[in-house]
């Protein structure tokens, strides 16, 4: 049976609730992977459509990209195609955390569940789809074969970190969107300008080391936006390039400062959710 969810506007509270709503994974374990058989319930192929409409989008851009910078589809295309699996999961997580307690608006009146409960089962549905688009990793690396080596191990860590990030970033917005609606559609404006601004169909060490200078200096801007830095951390040991450290200090900066500003929503306004929503 779930808990209630722990009561005061306390840090106490806010952990309590994370805590108890890891506590119950059955649950949210259960709840996600209905998510994906109830989406997919009268279709012949099932979750498979996930791997298919993401890898054809990611080979048309392949292929369109390769011809307008002049690049190899060899080189491109797996380049393309993993930024392609790990925006997946950074926008559905960001989008549908925008909403996750408004979707879930009957559970949270009517379950006397943590927050949390909503978030662990978002995130754990995100690495779900996650999962099933590794298909197209592994297919892409029968064709264009990667130089991988031992730091591929590094991609576990990497989507570790992509899974708490995550969680914050969906308990944050979730909570503040249930409190003004406008934030929705402002949230899925910025990610889809944030998917253009960030190196999944272009290849930023391209860019940064061109010729032209102006063109390298704009490039350099790309430090500026957090998603570079999260894409990177799995993309590189998928692709078997050499780590670079200062996006993985980036991604650890973000996830501190990100769960403390966290953890002030949660302890002000988790008790508030249930009347927003």
């Amino acid at each position: 049976m779930a808990l209630a969810q722990p009561a005061g506007r306390t840090y106490a509270a806010a952990i309590a609730d994370l805590r108890l709503g890891w506590s119950q994974r059955q649950l949210w374990g259960h709840l996600g992977w209905q998510d994906i058989r109830q989406r997919y319930r009268r279709s012949v192929l099932g979750p498979v459509w996930i791997t298919i409409s993401m890898a054809v989008t990611a080979i048309a851009l392949g292929i369109l990209y390769s011809g307008l910078f002049d690049i190899e589809l060899a080189r491109l295309l797996p380049h393309v195609l993993v930024g392609f699996i790990v925006w997946a999961f950074i926008s559905g997580c960001v989008n549908e955390g925008s909403e996750v307690f408004i979707a879930n608006e009957g559970l949270i009146k009517h379950l006397p569940a943590p927050l949390s409960v909503h978030v662990y089962r978002l995130v754990w549905r995100q690495l779900l789809f996650f999962a099933h688009n590794m298909i197209v990793y592994f297919v892409m690396l029968l064709i264009f074969p990667q130089p991988l080596k031992w730091t591929v191990v590094y991609v576990l860590p990497a989507i570790v970190l992509l899974a708490v990030n995550g969680a914050w970033v969906a308990l944050a917005v979730g909570v503040i969107t249930a409190r003004f609606r406008d934030i929705l559609p402002i949230t899925q404006s910025v990610v889809q300008l944030m998917f253009f601004l960030t190196p999944i169909v272009w290849i930023y060490d391209e860019l940064v080391n061109s010729p032209n200078p102006a063109i390298a200096e704009r490039a350099r801007l790309a430090e500026f936006n957090p998603f570079l830095h999260f894409v990177e951390i799995v993309r590189r040991p998928l692709l078997g390039q050499d780590q670079v450290w200062r996006h993985w200090i980036v991604v650890l900066v973000i996830t501190v400062v990100g769960w403390a500003l966290t953890m002030l929503v949660l302890r002000r306004y988790r008790s508030r959710v249930s009347y927003w929503v």
